[in-house]
């Protein structure tokens, strides 16, 4: 179980955001980008922030991200 205290840390560690309300959204919608539950519209909704610009910081922390489904991207790799 994840305590206040340890989301804290976490969030802590995030550079890349001033305020800890806005990490822990990120790091909701990082959670969910990758389990495919919402789109990359959604999380910029939820983030408020452009998708260029959401796209920039997952880059930045070298987080890999796909708009394509996991069969179109070992579809690509064989190419």
């Amino acid at each position: 179980m994840i305590t206040t205290l340890d989301l804290k840390d976490i969030t802590g560690a995030l550079p890349i955001f001033v305020e800890s309300e806005q990490k822990e959204k990120f790091l909701f919608v990082l959670g969910a980008l990758m389990a495919r539950l919402i789109s990359l519209k959604k999380g910029t909704e939820i983030m408020e922030i452009d998708a260029e610009e959401l796209l920039q910081i997952l880059d930045l922390l070298g987080i890999e991200f796909s708009y394509l489904s996991y069969e179109d991207i070992e579809q690509e790799k064989r190419w």
